[in-house]
């Protein structure tokens, strides 16, 4: 045991010592502009260091491929990958500070990009915070004011961006750009400001330091200002911004000032630019998607590769064990013993998990009853009180009784609708209740035919998942516009559910939508969300009579 033990030891250290080749290989690649051989490098590198317990340079690892991803338009993976890196970094070890910072103001872009712009103004202030560079701190505090320009505080931007003027007064690059982004911001707040000194005066700079970034954005800016009162003159600087954009080589820009000039253009010139930003814009959607899924297929195969190598490890060490125990016939009991108190652990621990796989449970029922008895029930009499004129005292409190007993004692079973009542009527009821003056509500093919042959239970479960559609949709889809179509086909109920709110891919999962898709499985069915449509929100659900 002890020669085991001392050669454990030895590996060890000559681990430690171990190079990693990955992480010179991948910045190697990045300088060369081969970006994809760098983030695959980048993620061979993270996982090196994952096995020597190098946590901070996993994280620089992560920080490395998050600013690729972004570079690449891959916004959600970015996100999810810099999100990673942060529990890597000792906020209180000043020598990370710098990559803290790069990190958070790639997340703030990243945050921007899909106009989360709260948290991007989160993720600038803290980029500012770790920052000991003032160039970078220059940078990320214009990009936090950048952003509450977005969120549309002015007054805050205006004050941001008139400190930092101060600051940099001697910074001719960087006073240009903020003096550009003040004036810009001001004529945003008030549409009687004339920005146009400040315009010319940023734009002298950058064109004296060759700022073609800068430029770009001038231009932009000039571009919006003239669209409404001097066509001519927005047409002039549209076609600046563009010729500007083709040479930093930024599609983004490209693609900006094409619409422009669709707009400004004559009809035959806008076809044209027209036809350029077509061509462009699909070419990019596609080098995107192309990007997104070599990301995804590389990070794939690296931990692909990494499962192989393991499962061969293990195998090697399984053959070496049996060769020992084979040749090392006078210590058989030994072994006996230890195999039998390794089953032992086994066993005790297999307990223990099927003890907390019940506690869990047990706690996901209750937290299920909970949402859909109570917390629906006392959502719905919420939107009664908001969408009816006159308010039924009785009925009111009658129902916030019914919630306090329900909460009081969640083990009891307290149905949510009546199985002696028409089912149809009931779930109309309970649908329409959402509508209002600002919320129309269509339901299409609701009738008691439809529900002839289908359980109780099942009624049940279909009821719920209708309520926390509906909570959710008046929660968060911002719709005013509700369908709902009801249809048998081959001895299956199909249920359309439509809005034209706010789509899919800005609502929150948590229990809400899990639940229903624990529901609807729970009766061998199906609900299908459509997320490729931005401002239309559509859910199919689909289960057997």
């Amino acid at each position: 045991m002890l020669i085991i033990l001392s050669c454990s030891k030895e590996k060890v250290i000559k681990k430690k010592e171990i190079k990693n080749s990955y992480y010179d290989k991948a910045f190697t690649f990045r300088e060369s502009g081969k970006t994809d051989s760098a983030f695959q490098y980048f993620d061979k590198a993270k996982n090196v260091f994952l096995e020597q317990h190098d946590s901070a340079d996993v994280g620089r690892c992560l920080v490395n491929m998050a600013i690729i991803q972004e570079e690449y338009g891959d916004n959600y993976g970015g996100l999810e990958t810099g999100i990673s890196a942060l529990k890597h970094f000792n906020d209180k070890d000043s020598s990370l500070y710098n990559y803290l910072s790069i990190n958070y103001n790639v997340l703030g872009i990243l945050s921007s990009k899909l106009t989360n712009y709260n948290k991007a103004i989160e993720f600038y202030e803290k980029a500012i915070l770790f920052s000991k560079d003032s160039i970078n701190k220059n940078l990320y505090t214009n990009n936090l004011a950048n952003n509450y320009r977005r969120n549309k505080d002015y007054s805050k931007s205006i004050k941001i961006l008139t400190d930092l003027l101060i600051k940099n007064k001697e910074n001719t690059k960087n006073r240009s750009r903020i003096l550009d982004n003040l004036a810009f911001t001001k004529w945003i707040q008030n549409t009687h400001h004339n920005p146009v000194p400040e315009f010319h005066e940023a734009l002298k700079i950058k064109i004296k330091e060759q700022d073609y970034w800068g430029l770009n954005s001038s231009y932009s800016h000039l571009a919006d200002y003239y669209t409404k009162n001097n066509p001519d003159s927005a047409l002039f600087y549209a076609r600046k911004m563009y010729n500007i954009s083709k040479k930093i080589e930024s599609p983004d820009d490209q693609i900006e000032a094409l619409q422009k000039l669709i707009t400004l253009e004559n009809s035959q010139n806008s076809k044209h630019y027209f036809q350029v930003y077509q061509k462009l814009n699909d070419s990019l959607q596609t080098a995107r998607s192309k990007a997104k899924n070599q990301f995804a297929l590389i990070r794939y195969e690296t931990e692909k590769n990494k499962a192989d190598f393991l499962k061969a490890k293990a195998e090697s060490t399984e053959r070496q064990n049996k060769i020992t125990v084979r040749n090392i016939a006078l210590i058989v009991a030994f072994f006996i013993l230890i195999g039998f108190y390794i089953y032992l652990r086994k066993r005790q621990k297999r307990l223990q998990q099927e003890k907390l796989l019940e506690v869990k449970n047990t706690e996901l029922k209750i937290s299920k009853k909970v949402h859909d008895k109570v917390a629906n029930r006392i959502y719905q009499l919420m939107s009664q009180v908001e969408n009816k004129e006159v308010i039924d005292k009785d009925a009111l409190l009658f129902g916030l009784e019914n919630a306090y007993e329900t909460s009081r004692d969640i083990s009891y079973e307290n149905k949510d609708i009546n199985e002696n009542q028409s089912f149809s009527e009931q779930l109309y009821n309970m649908l329409n209740s959402y509508s209002s003056d600002a919320v129309k509500f269509i339901p299409i093919g609701n009738n008691e035919k439809l529900w002839e042959g289908v359980s109780f239970q099942n009624k049940t479960e279909v009821y719920l998942v209708l309520q926390e559609l509906m909570t959710n949709m008046k929660k968060h889809s911002q719709a005013n516009i509700v369908s709902l179509k009801f249809a048998k086909e081959n001895s299956r109920i199909n249920i359309s559910y439509t809005d034209n709110g706010i789509g899919i891919k800005q609502l929150s999962p948590k229990n809400g939508l899990q639940n229903m898709e624990n529901r609807i499985n729970a009766i061998n069915g199906t609900i299908i969300f459509d997320t490729e449509t931005n401002n239309l929100l559509k859910i199919n659900i689909s289960f057997p009579v």
